[in-house]
């Protein structure tokens, strides 16, 4: 198992760096005020407007980047800094989580094949390594069902794997809509979009290494899974 915990400690250091990266550059970006003088708030309510969604609210929740879009009460959930700040960085959280609002108003399909399998994901990922260890520790115990187990564990990881990647058109598209529609409709100086959309840039990479992270978790369980057989 130390290949594991090696392949863990790597994924881990790389994560912690993309996101300490992501948050200097919003706090980089977050002094730089628009000079349209629009908040986050108001930058998602127009961005809504403009595309003819009426029926999605903008709220403020608690926290830093716990900005989400939520498809079932269909809401725009923006954090306190970005829901009353009037800076790049809050334009380009706002705009992007409406992003997702647009992608659910025009059916966007990869937002609907994520949709579709979250209630899966959700129990695969709460299994997925419970079931993975007891394969693994059934098998060394010498009862052929383990390597069953095991296999069952793959599967049910392997589907959290495939829904990181499919989130990850999700976000890119989200965030191409965003800075399309703050380019297009003038709400930003170039030197503000320029700002805006290094910072979705990051936040991007945090879903692609999460993404690349699995795969490599996956591929190494695969590993073990065949030189046992």
């Amino acid at each position: 198992m130390m290949g594991y915990y090696i392949l863990a400690g790597v994924i881990f250091l790389v994560s912690m760096y993309v996101s300490n990266k992501l948050k200097s550059k919003f706090k980089k970006y977050s002094k730089i005020h628009l000079q349209n003088g629009m908040s986050g708030k108001e930058i998602a309510e127009k961005m809504l407007a403009d595309n003819g969604i009426t029926d999605v609210e903008v709220i403020s929740v608690q926290g830093q980047l716990t900005d989400h879009y939520n498809p079932q009460k269909k809401t725009v959930n923006l954090s306190e800094p970005v829901y009353m700040q009037r800076n790049a960085a809050a334009a380009a959280v706002a705009a992007h989580e409406v992003g997702h609002a647009v992608q659910h108003a025009t059916a966007y399909s990869w937002l609907q094949m994520r949709s579709a399998i979250v209630p899966a994901v959700g129990v695969s990922s709460k299994l997925s390594n419970f079931v993975i260890m007891a394969g693994i520790i059934l098998t060394a115990s010498g009862l052929a069902f383990g390597n069953w187990i095991f296999l069952i564990g793959i599967g049910l990881f392997a589907m959290t794997t495939v829904f990181s990647f499919i989130t990850l058109p999700v976000e890119y598209d989200a965030s191409n809509r965003a800075l399309a529609w703050l380019k297009d409709n003038n709400m930003v100086t170039p030197e503000e979009l320029a700002s805006s959309k290094d910072a979705l840039k990051w936040a991007a990479r945090t879903y692609l290494v999460a993404a690349l992270g699995s795969l490599a978790t996956l591929l190494y369980f695969i590993s073990i899974f065949l030189g046992r057989r």
